[in-house]
């Protein structure tokens, strides 16, 4: 029998001053079986860090045509496409062709290891920006995750705080890829 995925709950306030962007969330997140928690925090943390009315969690580790997180335009072509963890080369360069800005967020201790041996081969895509989480940072998401959560998050002057009714983890974040302006 399979497993199936465990269902969360979050209320998000997002306050980001850098976009001047105010809104409250109900969200939805399935993580999957081989998911751990801190994982489904950074994914939750990308969506808050890009939040806006068309961004959308995709099917992720589910299905491998699908981003961890997406938005579309009126159209149905991909604006933005969000990876999160340590995707391969070849998964980067096929986001790159089909989404206009590619964002990938790794996180954990491996995650520089994993830049240093790709990186070179991905540096050329102009559409690419790579940022990376400490091992730190993403455990102190993983300690406010809960099968119901209440969140509220600040973005301002380019620093992240996701703050529960007990705890308040700052996201610092390591740029390793900056993406070219287009």
């Amino acid at each position: 029998m399979a497993l199936k995925a465990t269902i969360y709950k979050a209320d998000v306030q997002v306050a980001d001053m850098d976009r001047h962007y105010y809104q409250d969330h109900a969200l939805t997140l399935a993580r999957h079986p081989s998911e751990t928690e801190e994982r489904l925090m950074v994914r939750l943390a990308a969506f808050l860090r890009h939040a806006g009315p068309a961004l959308a969690f995709g099917k992720g580790l589910s299905d491998a045509e699908e981003p961890d997180l997406w938005q579309r335009d009126l159209t149905g072509a991909i604006d933005l496409w969000i990876e999160v963890g340590q995707p391969d080369e070849r998964r980067i360069r096929k986001a790159c062709g089909r989404a206009r800005k590619v964002l990938v967020y790794s996180y954990g201790n491996t995650g520089q290891v994993w830049w240093s041996q790709i990186g070179n081969r991905v540096e050329r895509a102009s559409n690419l920006g790579v940022f990376h989480l400490s091992a730190a940072v993403g455990s102190g998401l993983a300690a406010l995750a809960n099968r119901n959560m209440q969140l509220q998050c600040t973005i301002q002057d380019g620093l992240m705080w996701i703050a529960s009714s007990t705890d308040t983890v700052q996201v610092d974040l390591t740029t390793q890829k900056e993406m070219e302006v287009r």
